[in-house]
């Protein structure tokens, strides 16, 4: 009988636990990408939800949000979670800091690795470089500020190739569609067929923040909730660092 009612308990929380758990759907930009999914892993074998996750560009996420196409949780860059917020997209107070990012620069693997120490070896790389590759999202646009900064923006101008929404400026790195392109760092760190050079120099640098946000039509609130505290507890730290980023 004992060893009975010990089964009938066991049975009783796999049923109780299977009840509990809860599919969650998120939408994400990449920079934070390769981090996120580790750590959601860790997540997902320690509470027994299931997360989906989509990821793509920020312009392809804010079209899909503004469409009006259902999640519990979207990852974006801080400013842009606020955006959500004030189109009544995410939750206010939602915002949650995951992680920072800076703009890093690679080229092809196996090529030569340009200087890039100074801002001065920087823009001398720039103007020698026959091609360069930025993105559609945070870190591209704040390049086309870099090359205002470093007065090169006319002479760059007709060398520059910018990636359709969600797609790594490392495919065309590559490929050789470009010399050079730069990216979130944890964006680059890890893609195959490039090398990874370095970060921008000194004050031409910015860290972006990239931070979560519980939709406002969340279906699964409190797991969506349950998950951005497990992304942000100190235990992540080490995940995200060793994915090119810097824990909050």
């Amino acid at each position: 009988m004992r060893i009975a009612s010990i089964i009938a308990a066991a049975i009783g929380s796999l049923l109780s636990a299977a009840v509990g758990a809860a599919d969650i759907n998120v939408i994400s930009t990449q920079a934070t990408e390769e981090a996120y999914k580790e750590l959601v892993a860790q997540f997902e074998k320690a509470t027994g939800h299931k997360v989906t996750t989509f990821f793509s560009g920020t312009l392809n996420v804010q079209k899909k949000l503004a469409d009006g196409e259902p999640y519990d949780l979207i990852l974006m860059a801080g400013p842009a979670i606020d955006e959500q917020i004030r189109v009544g997209k995410a939750v206010a107070g939602s915002r949650v800091d995951l992680a920072k990012s800076g703009t890093g620069l690679a080229v092809r693997k196996g090529a030569p690795k340009p200087d890039i120490s100074s801002a001065g070896a920087l823009k001398a790389t720039l103007l020698s470089a026959k091609s360069i590759g930025y993105s559609t999202g945070p870190s591209g646009l704040y390049m086309l500020s870099v090359f205002e900064k470093l007065g090169i923006a006319d002479q760059v101008k007709g060398k520059l190739r910018q990636t359709p929404s969600g797609v790594f400026v490392g495919n065309l790195i590559a490929n050789g569609e470009v010399e050079v392109g730069f990216q979130q760092i944890s964006e680059l760190v890890h893609f195959a067929g490039i090398d990874y050079v370095g970060p921008l120099p000194g004050d031409l640098q910015r860290m972006t923040m990239f931070s979560l946000g519980l939709h406002s039509g969340a279906k699964q609130a409190d797991a969506a909730r349950a998950l951005v505290k497990f992304l942000t507890a100190p235990d992540a730290a080490p995940v995200i660092k060793k994915h090119g980023l810097e824990p909050v």
